[in-house]
């Protein structure tokens, strides 16, 4: 028998690592919108009476991040819906891995949840998780330290192209919508960027107002106090459209990188097999929340766009999409996703 060469064989575990997870991806509709049907009475009871108890929220990153900052927006009114705390947990690491897997494996009781992301769900199988509700899919923005000669997307191009191999973008981590979004944008203008991850965009901010690093594809609320600040410069938002919250930035690709388009997704995930009831019960306390005039309020003045009104399976089919287009660049450029 042939023998294979390492190239055929990392092509072989890259596209088995694919096939498993688009398998947990096809597994998600019928998971979310059927639950556990087993269990039954009590869990129907516990859905019922849901909660009965403080409910645990784990942000897989450091404080300061786009995911710790919406579910702080957050939690005040979930408080006063529920008439129970909202606590809230970061366990950073591992491109927020180590959070992930603590949810995974929790009771799928419902009180302990996560305010997931791209990059927790990139290494790990979507069927450890039930997808529950959608928060924010928003664009991101292109911040530069202001030593940057570059107020446009395409200056900073131009300023890439002249300065080849010089310029660093940082991350939230591997595998993370802000690196993917990085890598897209040297993808498409074939640039010659070093990515530079961290445990959380929160750090990957500290260093880019320090000027460690040159640039961040990062969470409007994140970045957005410092803009306008003074402190940094946004050049373009990563959607196809203009941000609602931000609407006096351009695209990134009607400033010069055609069909360029990311999105920033955060969202709430509970473990694997939570009880259908339960699900809806929480999707429903979320969708209020997000609909409240304080929260859009907050949301819209930091630059993030508010979900719509969704159900656990709406987030399950939008989770479907983004995930296969990333894994579709992750695969074709090589991209490692390990943290």
């Amino acid at each position: 028998m042939a023998v294979q060469s390492t190239h055929q064989l990392e092509s072989n575990q890259v596209e088995r690592r694919r096939a498993l997870r688009l398998m947990g991806i096809a597994a998600l509709a019928p998971l979310a919108s059927a639950g556990v049907q087993s269990g039954s009475a009590w869990a129907q009871d516990a859905a019922r009476n849901f909660p009965v108890k403080p409910v645990r929220v784990i942000v897989p990153f450091p404080p300061g991040g786009g995911a710790d900052t919406l579910i702080r927006q957050l939690a005040p009114i979930l408080t006063e819906i529920w008439a129970q705390p909202l606590v809230i947990e970061n366990k950073p690491g591992a491109s927020g891995q180590i959070g992930g897997d603590m949810v995974s494996k929790s009771s799928a009781d419902g009180y302990t949840l996560m305010m997931g992301s791209t990059a927790v769900l990139n290494e790990r199988s979507l069927a450890q998780f039930t997808p529950i509700a959608l928060v924010s899919a928003s664009p991101y923005v292109v911040t530069v330290h202001p030593s940057i000669p570059a107020r446009t997307v395409a200056e900073l191009l131009s300023f890439a192209r002249s300065h080849p191999g010089e310029l660093r973008f940082g991350s939230s981590g591997a595998g993370s919508a802000s690196h993917l979004s990085g890598e897209l944008f040297k993808a498409l203008s074939h640039l010659d960027l070093q990515h530079i991850p961290y445990k959380g965009t929160g750090q990957a901010l500290t260093d880019l107002l320090a000027g460690h690093i040159n640039l961040l594809f990062a969470p409007a609320q994140t970045v957005m106090p410092n803009v306008q600040g003074g402190k940094l410069r946004a050049l373009a938002v990563t959607s196809a459209r203009r941000s609602v919250a931000l609407p006096e930035l351009p695209t990134v690709a009607e400033s010069g990188l055609a069909g360029y388009e990311s999105i920033g997704w955060f969202g709430v995930l509970g473990p694997a097999r939570m009880p259908a009831g339960l699900v809806q019960q929480i999707n429903a306390a979320f969708n209020k929340a997000l609909q409240h005039p304080k929260v859009r309020k907050d949301m819209l003045d930091r630059g993030s766009d508010p979900a719509p009104t969704g159900s656990d399976e709406d987030f399950a089919r939008f989770l479907q999409t983004d995930l296969a287009k990333w894994e579709k660049l992750i695969r074709e450029k090589g991209i490692s996703v390990s943290g």
